[in-house]
């Protein structure tokens, strides 16, 4: 209870910059490449094990219990340092099995302060092979996956995935599920649930290389309210 209550208090003190972007442009990266260069920064994605998508669980790795991941959010809130901004990525208010608190998205979504991480689609692609390697290496587990996607994309499309999966394919895969299940409704959605989405400042990564990340780090950090 003490929890849940601290939960409806905490994310007012805080001022989110929200790190929106195409699936695969690397935005996780980048948290951890601020994170390491001394910002604060909220990775509701590892606190919750488990990366957002339908293709998002982590291998080996259960997602906690709703009250362990809202205590273990409670305990990150609490140590911030409300006088200097929290970096966050535009998450939607499910993470795998795990609601993010109603108090936490609201205050993520009001925020006016949103910078928009742009990556050449050659790039994403890379990020996303190497991210979901793990798929690459287990067909089945991937095609399994890919069954949630039938409601949305229909069972022909997915069934023919799924045969390349098999064939090998994993890059073309993941190359069409950019192009017609993430990116299509990106645009529409933050500018729906982001009030600050419109009037994102662009960081331009070339690819994920932890040379890349860094300076964007450094041109995040020179630029934060």
């Amino acid at each position: 209870a003490a929890v849940v209550a601290e939960l409806a208090e905490l994310p007012a003190r805080i001022a989110f910059e929200v790190i929106c972007g195409r699936t695969g442009s690397g935005k996780t990266r980048l948290l951890g490449a601020l994170r390491g260069a001394g910002a604060q920064v909220l990775d509701l994605e590892g606190l919750a094990r488990h990366r957002g998508s339908v293709l998002g669980i982590v291998p080996g790795c259960a997602q906690p219990s709703q009250k362990a991941f809202e205590t273990a959010l409670w305990c990150v809130l609490a140590r911030f340092d409300p006088a200097r901004p929290v970096f966050v990525e535009s998450e939607s208010k499910k993470i795998g099995n795990l609601r993010v608190p109603e108090t936490v998205i609201e205050r993520m979504r009001a925020s006016t302060r949103c910078l928009r991480v742009e990556m050449p689609d050659a790039g994403r692609l890379a990020l996303l092979q190497e991210d979901y390697a793990f798929l690459g290496a287990d067909p089945e587990l991937f095609c399994r996956l890919l069954d949630g996607l039938i409601a949305l994309r229909g069972r022909e499309t997915v069934e023919r995935w799924q045969q390349r999966v098999r064939a090998g394919a994993i890059g073309e895969v993941f190359g069409e599920l950019m192009k017609v299940h993430y990116d299509p409704g990106y645009e529409r959605s933050m500018r729906a649930n982001f009030a600050g989405f419109a009037a994102a400042e662009p960081v331009r990564l070339e690819d994920g290389s932890p040379a890349a990340l860094a300076a964007a780090a450094k041109q995040v950090l020179a630029q934060a309210r």
